[in-house]
């Protein structure tokens, strides 16, 4: 009877340490999947591939033609007929700060674009460009603007620096891109195609002696809003963009 006893409490103990751990691992795959929504939730959809909701265009309401939906993305087609002056950047609802930009975009044959961030609506401004830092979107080898230096490359911060390596694709094919802007760290950074190839600050001495060396040196306003809005700019050239996420930093 002792032997039996004995091994009622070994099977016992061993029973409970066996249940012990599984609730440990439970535990462990509800905190992983748990931390893994959290990463998730960090990331802002700014566009789903099936409205214009989120955008508008710059200093007017909404979003119509000439921007169109296609096969879940948004695509420019510079208008035939387009009257004296008018433009079609779009731009975001919401302002951002310190940010992770993350959005596919194609460009036709030929074709011009780009994006900017740290917009302001002001009425006095009529461009997203004169306030707005761009992120240079470009056909590098049918385009002449890739002929007037680097910086006006795709991928450059506009005007100011250059890509560092030759990472987009042939116009027509879609490229990744990832944008990040953080004046907590003074930090920005452009990762094209997996590549980073271009990194910056994005204020103070620095920042202000980029604009003085750049077309942008007597532009009042030009890089001067921490806070602003993105957009997506009208060049007169077919453009698409999608997967458009943001993560607030």
């Amino acid at each position: 009877m002792k032997k039996i006893g004995i091994i009622m409490v070994l099977l016992l103990a061993f029973s409970c340490k066996e249940k012990a751990k599984e609730a440990a691992t439970e535990t462990q795959e509800v905190s992983a999947e748990d931390t893994q929504e959290q990463v998730a939730d960090e990331w802002t959809t700014l566009f789903d591939g099936n409205s214009f909701d989120g955008w508008h265009f710059y200093n007017a309401e909404g979003v119509t033609e000439p921007w169109k939906l296609e096969d879940g993305a948004m695509v420019f087609y510079p208008p035939s007929d387009r009257p004296e002056g008018a433009s079609y950047n779009i731009v975001t609802d919401k302002d951002y700060t310190n940010f992770v930009l993350s959005l596919e975009w194609k460009i036709s044959e030929g074709g011009n674009s780009g994006i900017f961030w740290g917009i302001s609506e002001e009425e006095k401004f009529g461009q997203p460009y004169q306030t707005g830092p761009e992120i240079q979107v470009l056909d590098d080898d049918g385009h002449p603007d890739a002929k007037n230096g680097t910086t006006h490359q795709a991928g450059a911060l506009y005007d100011m620096i250059a890509p560092s390596t030759k990472a987009v694709k042939p116009a027509g094919e879609w490229n990744m891109v990832e944008i990040q802007i953080d004046h907590e760290s003074n930090a920005g950074h452009v990762i094209l195609n997996g590549s980073k190839i271009v990194e910056f600050p994005v204020h103070g001495e620095a920042w202000d002696a980029m604009v003085a060396d750049s077309k942008f040196a007597d532009w009042e306003g030009f890089g001067v809003f921490k806070t602003g809005k993105i957009g997506l700019q009208d060049h007169g050239d077919i453009v698409a963009y999608r997967n458009i996420k943001i993560k607030e930093l």
